[in-house]
């Protein structure tokens, strides 16, 4: 392990945080800076993407290289740094919106490309810094600013997404289980290939008032109940299913990535090159 401190890769004056009680970001972000420090990586060799959002202020706080962009276009910054200087480890910081409403073409075709970097997904199951409307991940019948009687779409379930359009590594957990956080950030930016790490950390603000509790703790407690292993979650009935979501590792697997892919081909070593 690294004697690196994690406070290395936190901008300290820029603190207290602007998230709300109850909201899982900082302990998303703590745990984003102990993996940091534990893979022994200095902050001139990370690059953190951002985009709009809650979690797209994270970037306030970091002391790696940083690059914010415009709402929904973070894996589309974060390809270009990847495959502008490929030594560089890249990391994209997103919300729900950000990544799979607004941006969520950008998303399945840096999954399909295998590009060399880590997403980060924070899925607070609504537009948190906006007003709270429904977003692509808003769970069925979910109430919402924009839909007060409940939302009549169903949502993405990212990790599926992430799935068939061919992730070498998707994972979920929640800030609660924070030491499977802190792991499964470690394992998604060391993996070759696109990494998905989703965090399920319900708005407290809006999605939590009108769906759980104004408590933050009830949050924090809510996803304790619900958040159960991939095991378990399989053997459980489709009724019970739709009360829970399962959390751990999906896909771990080693497609070449785009860039090596890229690279046989311009070499002609790939099956089939002149």
């Amino acid at each position: 392990m690294s004697t690196n401190s994690y406070k290395n890769y936190l901008k300290e004056e820029h603190f207290p945080h602007i998230w709300c009680p109850g909201c899982g970001d900082g302990i998303v972000l703590h745990a984003y800076a102990i993996a940091l420090a534990e893979l022994g990586l200095a902050p001139k060799e990370v690059v953190t993407v951002t985009g709009i959002g809650c979690w797209g202020k994270s970037d306030d706080y970091v002391a790696t290289h940083a690059l914010h962009g415009t709402h929904g276009r973070a894996l589309a910054y974060a390809t270009g740094v990847k495959l502008g200087n490929p030594v560089l480890t890249v990391i994209a910081l997103m919300g729900d919106g950000d990544a799979v409403t607004i941006g969520g073409n950008h998303f399945i075709h840096a999954a399909r490309r295998n590009i060399d970097l880590t997403a980060v997904v924070i899925n607070n199951f609504n537009y948190g810094m906006t007003g709270g409307q429904y977003s692509a991940t808003t769970p069925l019948k979910s109430k919402t600013t924009t839909s007060p009687l409940g939302n009549a779409e169903p949502g993405f379930d990212i990790c599926s997404l992430a799935e068939a359009a061919g992730a070498n590594f998707v994972a979920r957990t929640t800030p609660f289980h924070v030491v499977s956080l802190k792991n499964l950030l470690k394992e998604g930016i060391q993996k070759k290939g696109f990494s998905l790490i989703e965090v399920i950390t319900p708005c407290p603000t809006y999605f939590g008032r009108y769906n759980i509790n104004s408590s933050p703790v009830a949050n924090m407690h809510w996803l304790k109940d619900k958040a159960v292993s991939v095991s378990r979650y399989q053997h459980m009935t489709d009724e019970d299913k739709l009360q829970h979501f399962a959390i751990g590792t999906f896909v771990n697997k080693d497609r070449p990535d785009f860039y090596t892919m890229y690279q046989q081909i311009n070499d002609c070593k790939w099956e089939g090159g002149r």
